[in-house]
């Protein structure tokens, strides 16, 4: 069995040269708003879904990113709720959120 169900990575990373990044659209607070959430509920640990914070994935057109292993899906988020419906559709639910996906 792998350590996590799912693995969400949240790409947090800052440029120094002015370009556009995921940590300029709020990136991290939702970073730490999924992973307090997901600590909160049990929904996160061994066995169950993982969640960290990434450096450049390399898609900052699209940013905010978040990818999800192991089924290699890539999302674009705003806000809160389309957290939750990664977390509770994709992470937990098994079912790629077709509205957030990045093609």
């Amino acid at each position: 069995m792998d350590f996590y169900t799912r693995h969400i990575f949240f790409c947090n990373n800052q440029r120094q040269d002015g370009k556009a990044c995921c940590s300029q659209l709020d990136a991290e607070r939702m970073y730490r708003y999924a992973k307090d959430k997901c600590r909160a509920d049990g929904t996160m640990g061994a066995g169950k879904i993982g969640i960290s914070e990434s450096r450049c994935l390399g898609r900052c057109e699209h940013g905010p990113v978040a990818v999800v292993y192991p089924d290699n899906i890539w999302y674009q988020y705003i806000d809160e709720d389309d957290v939750d419906d990664i977390i509770n559709e994709h992470l937990i639910g098994g079912k790629a959120v077709k509205r957030l996906q990045i093609k």
